[in-house]
């Protein structure tokens, strides 16, 4: 059995939501290596941008002293993760990525969104207190 002290979380890369927003950010990585060398400053580059900003602005807003600065924060990244679910889309619809690919990806936006959620919501009740 762990106890309290093994189990706190003292650095961002601890957060379970910036663990599964790092595994979104390689599967983007490795899918868009494979669309067209036209889409290197366009889709490419948007997508990229928008998926790395999900874990920067959850290391940020882990760093923040006060719970309303880390709130801010984590809907920036929530407000990424719904960018990238929409440039997925575009993706499937103009054939860069599989049916299978874009359903693999966009279930892993809804596990990272899940868990923005809760981070969310935990730190809403700690502005409370």
């Amino acid at each position: 059995m762990m106890n309290k002290e093994e189990n706190k979380i003292r650095y961002f890369t601890d957060l379970y939501a910036w663990q599964e927003a790092h595994k979104l950010v390689l599967m983007v990585y490795k899918t868009t290596k494979t669309f067209p060398t036209e889409e290197l400053y366009g889709l490419t580059s948007q997508i990229r941008r928008a998926v790395v900003s999900v874990t920067s602005n959850i290391a940020e807003g882990f760093t923040r002293y006060s719970y309303k600065e880390k709130i801010q924060f984590y809907f920036v990244a929530n407000s990424s993760a719904t960018e990238v679910q929409n440039q997925l889309i575009i993706s499937r619809d103009i054939k860069y990525i599989s049916e299978n690919i874009f359903s693999e990806i966009y279930l892993q936006t809804i596990v990272v969104h899940k868990l923005l959620n809760s981070l969310i919501k935990k730190s809403k009740t700690k502005t409370n207190s």
